[in-house]
């Protein structure tokens, strides 16, 4: 066995003994071949969590084709592992250009899948413009991240989403954990893996106060920087500000900024204006899905082409000697210069999207199409199952508690 393939393996084996919830559903669902004759077309962040997913999926017995979502979210050595040592048909490779990406898309719905699991919403676009010839096919999907739910909902909007899709990223037991505590961990990850810097006493800007900006603040206060939030919805900032954190313009924030994170899903957060008057020496990440939220082409545009001053940092600099600093080519940069969300967080996200692809097998035919979401009892049996492996017991209303929520004369 080579060195990247153990690697793999080991990354494999680690992620399944931390994920108990998983291997509670896997257990069921290999019992009774639940996904028996099925074909699962897959495009997520390829590495270890992601890995065990799709083991389990194909243990339940579907055929699996697996690419990634992002051209530098993958973990080799676990892609290689995927494939050599588990026979696994996976599609990915750390650093992919822009025509191997969409290739490796492209092998996935060549197996003309009849359920896809999407993470960002490039695959299901995908199947409604270039590869219509697969769309027939499909009965239903599966959506990961707020960016690809986005999306879809424009999509169904618009009238041209052409099948059920669930949106796993709107579930209590994803959105609550996954997007606050796992991109918030897994964000400053891959800070340090990529820069080697301190966070304590910086000046720290968070763009963005969604579920993955609240977490990515939250981790940012407790290494001790000081955080402003930017946002543009009235509501969030002012529960940033109630929060604790400073709440400015971006504009103004990234004058005084040592660090500044993007998490908004949108694009163009970071623009020609913001570079002008940055602070020298700022670092810029991004942990939303897509590269578009600092406008890295513009950068270039004023400053000349970077100079890769460390393996996941570029250097840019200004004619008057100022230099900013761009992690990952402004990619998601936990996954990118990181090892992405915990174990523990994605065993609850990726067990939402196991029970999910099984609802979607059992009731597709009754389900319009356009964006559902998770169903309640799937949400409640996976936080049921958690607490059950932390070994964490609660109450339970008694009989006389249910009769008066259900009623409306008791009062007093």
């Amino acid at each position: 066995m080579n060195e990247l393939l153990e690697k793999g393996v080991r990354r494999l084996e680690w992620a399944k003994d931390h994920m108990p919830v998983l291997a509670d559903i896997r257990k069921r669902m290999v019992d009774e071949q639940a996904l028996k004759g099925l074909k699962i077309g897959m495009a997520l962040h390829v590495e270890a969590k992601t890995g065990m997913l799709a083991l389990t999926l194909a243990e339940a017995g579907a055929e699996i084709r697996l690419a990634s979502c992002n051209p530098l979210s993958t973990d080799d050595s676990v892609s290689v592992a995927l494939r050599d040592h588990f026979n696994l048909e996976t599609y990915a490779k750390k650093g992919e250009d822009n025509e191997e990406y969409y290739k490796n898309l492209n092998a996935v719905l060549d197996l003309k899948p009849d359920f896809v699991i999407d993470d960002g919403a490039d695959l299901i676009t995908m199947l409604h413009t270039s590869r219509r010839d697969v769309l027939k096919n499909v009965k239903g999907g599966n959506e990961e991240t707020t960016t690809g739910v986005v999306r879809l909902r424009s999509m169904a909007n618009a009238g041209k989403l052409e099948f059920p899709v669930i949106s796993v990223n709107d579930a209590h037991m994803k959105f609550m954990f996954d997007n606050r505590y796992g991109t918030g961990q897994s964000t400053f990850d891959g800070f340090m893996n990529a820069t080697n810097l301190l966070v304590a006493g910086k000046r720290l800007v968070v763009a963005g106060y969604g579920w993955c900006g609240r977490g990515i603040a939250m981790r940012a206060k407790g290494l001790g920087a000081n955080v402003t939030v930017t946002e543009i919805d009235p509501i969030r900032a002012i529960e940033a500000r109630m929060d604790g954190f400073e709440v400015k313009p971006m504009i103004e924030a990234v004058k005084t900024a040592d660090i500044i994170i993007t998490a908004t899903g949108n694009k163009d957060i970071i623009r020609e204006e913001h570079f002008k008057v940055m602070k020298d020496g700022c670092v810029m990440g991004n942990s939303g899905h897509f590269d578009n939220e600092i406008r890295k082409d513009v950068l270039s545009k004023i400053t000349g082409q970077p100079v890769k001053v460390r393996e996941f940092v570029d250097q840019y600099n200004f004619s008057d000697g100022k230099k900013v600093y761009l992690i990952a080519d402004g990619r998601l940069m936990n996954l990118s210069a990181g090892q992405g969300h915990p174990v523990e967080i994605m065993d609850m996200s990726f067990s939402i999207q196991a029970l999910s692809i099984e609802h979607l097998v059992k009731n597709y035919a009754s389900m319009e199409a356009g964006v559902h979401n998770v169903p309640t009892d799937i949400d409640r049996s996976v936080a049921e199952i958690k607490l059950k492996t932390l070994g964490i017991q609660i109450d339970s209303l008694t009989n006389e508690q249910k009769t008066y929520l259900e009623g409306w004369q008791e009062g007093t």
